[in-house]
Formats: C-alpha cells, sequence, structure tokens
C-alpha cells in the first residue's frame, strides 16, 4: 500500500471536446459526449434503471442508475442553491479560483449560466448533428456584473434549465458533442452531467473563499461512475499488456476501468466474471475525493494506491484518440 504525489489527469478531453465554456472549463474540458458508441458495440439506452453498452465477447458493461431523472432535477437545484449561497457571500466578485487558473468568481458564475442556457436550448431542440442557433448564441450572452442581478440571473438559468428537463423525455435524444463513450445522448445522462458540472463548480467556489465542502455523497457515488463511463471510454486497442484500474469508494462502491486490446471501459464491482486480483493498481478514497481527483482539483497523494503506480505513466501518455 502506497501514496503517490503529484496530478494525473484522468479525465481527458475529446478530439472532438468542446470549447471550455461548454463544460468543467477551467482547463478541463466537458466531459465527451453520451454519444455513438464507436465501432462493432451496441450502445444501450440510458432508460429508467441501466445505462451501458456490451462489448465483443458480449459481457455487459451496462450498470444500473444510482440516481433516478427526479434525484437529478432535485441536486441541480440543490447545487445550484449551495454555488448562488458562495457567490452571496463572498467578499468580491473578483476573487480568483485557485482549481480554475486565470478565472475569478464571476468568470465562474458566468460559465455556469451560461452553459446552463446552452443545455436548456439543446434539450429543447431535440435529436440534433449540432447545437441549434440559439443555444450557441446563449452560450456567449454576457452575465450581469451587479451581484444582486448575477444572483438573479443564475438563479433563472436554474429555472431553464430545470423547466426544459422537466418538459423533455428523460430517454429522448438530444445534441451533446461529446463523442463515443459508454452512455447514449439523452436528456437524462445531460441531466446526470449537470449534476456534476455543478457541483465540481460549487467545490471551486468554496476553494476560492476558503471554505471547500467534500461534494454530497449522493453526487460524488454517481459522478465517479459518470465520469468514468463518459470520459475513460474508447475502442482504440491499449498498446500494453491488458490491466485494470479499480476505483474504490470507501462509502461501499467499487468501479474498474479495463484497457486492453479492445479499448477502454468501466464496469461497476462486483460484476460477473470479473477476475478481483486483475487490477494492475487499486485507487482508494472517499468517493467525494475520486470525483474532484478525476477532474483534477486535487493531487493524487489525497488518495491511497495499491499496485503499479507506473500505470498512470502509460495512461496518461497513451494518445487513445490519435
Amino acid at each position: 500500500m502506497g501514496v503517490v504525489t503529484g496530478r494525473w489527469w484522468w479525465c481527458r478531453a475529446s478530439p472532438a471536446g468542446l470549447s471550455p465554456d461548454a463544460g468543467l472549463g477551467c482547463g478541463v474540458a466537458e466531459a465527451p459526449s453520451l454519444g455513438s458508441p464507436g465501432p462493432d458495440l451496441s450502445a444501450v439506452p440510458a432508460g429508467k434503471t441501466a445505462v451501458g453498452q456490451v462489448d465483443h465477447g458480449d459481457r455487459t458493461a451496462a450498470v444500473h442508475k444510482s440516481l433516478e431523472f427526479p434525484d437529478l432535477l432535485r441536486l441541480i437545484d440543490d447545487r445550484a442553491t449551495a454555488f448562488r449561497a458562495v457567490i452571496a457571500s463572498a467578499p468580491s466578485l473578483d476573487v480568483q479560483v485557485p482549481t480554475c487558473p486565470e478565472w475569478t468568481l464571476f468568470d465562474l458564475a458566468q460559465h455556469l449560466g451560461q452553459g446552463r442556457r446552452f443545455r436548456a436550448a439543446t434539450i429543447a431542440a431535440g435529436p440534433a448533428d449540432a447545437p441549434p442557433a440559439e443555444a450557441v448564441a446563449e452560450r456567449s450572452a454576457p452575465a450581469p456584473r451587479d451581484r444582486e442581478e448575477l444572483l438573479a440571473w443564475l438563479e433563472a438559468t436554474t429555472r431553464e434549465l430545470l423547466d426544459a428537463l422537466r418538459a423533455a423525455d428523460p430517454d429522448g435524444s438530444c445534441w451533446t458533442g461529446w463523442g463515443a463513450t459508454q452512455l447514449t445522448d439523452t436528456c437524462g445522462s445531460v441531466a446526470r452531467h449537470q449534476v456534476q458540472e455543478i457541483a465540481v463548480h460549487t467545490y471551486d467556489a468554496q476553494v476560492a473563499v476558503g471554505a471547500p465542502q467534500p461534494l454530497p455523497t449522493e453526487v460524488a457515488l454517481d459522478g465517479v461512475e459518470e465520469n468514468l463511463f463518459i470520459t475513460c471510454f474508447t475502442t482504440s486497442p491499449w498498446p500494453h499488456e491488458p490491466t485494470a484500474f479499480d476505483f474504490h469508494a470507501t462509502e461501499g462502491r467499487s468501479w474498474r476501468h479495463t484497457v486492453d486490446g479492445d479499448g477502454a471501459r468501466t464496469t461497476r464491482l462486483p460484476a460477473p466474471d470479473e477476475d478481483p486480483d486483475a487490477a494492475g493498481l487499486s485507487i482508494h478514497g472517499t468517493a467525494s475525493d475520486l470525483v474532484l481527483f478525476l477532474y483534477e482539483r486535487i493531487p493524487l497523494d489525497s488518495l491511497q494506491l495499491d499496485g503499479d503506480p507506473g500505470l498512470f505513466d502509460l495512461f496518461h501518455a497513451w494518445d487513445w484518440w490519435a
């Protein structure tokens, strides 16, 4: 058992990644899309109970969602409210955000609000090959700089997003622009990612005012899985010996990220036919710390490692989108 110092960019932008103002920003692009599953893999719709795909050996990578659609809407509102509380109490909107270099609290707030309006417009538009013009326009509309007006604007953008989601079919398709993942393009999947978007940026805002709080447990447990299923999927062959990275949350859930000749994919543990000793490296921490690590908010030495830490270097050097 050991601890390694340093940061590891697990959360990597896809080759068709979005501009920073469309996602988690701060140098970390929003997760690649809940898009097409890639060659030779059939996507499983993100229905009310399961999401995922089936690989070449007919092994399923589907997992049961830990949060239902009403939970996602509740948590979007909860985390948005928590973010506004930080904005309301901050000594200045010009406070720098350490986890988002070169951004101030105002920049962070504008980014979140613009992103919510952008997503509300893409959800309302339904299936599309590109974001509608009105969505693109919303992403660049400036936020008011007066604090009270900014707070009202943030609340309005949350309401717009929630109204669009409530009017949509959670299993209905909409444009995401995120590329190939283990999930499908649905309004429910966008809601799921918006929970993480707002939660992680609320943490960023809390860091900026010197009062960071762990992500709520139900948010974080879903966030580990959501990040791995979206950001870390590829059908590009792993150029080294097959291995796996196991993520263990102290709250009692675990996931395996397998890399081999079929690419990279994630399953929830325990899973049928999974060798418990197959992991080359196991990563242990609270669900909140695992999410914050995956999004580069905390360093690797915040977590406990068991296995070969050199596998981190191999994964990070792997240009799987080339």
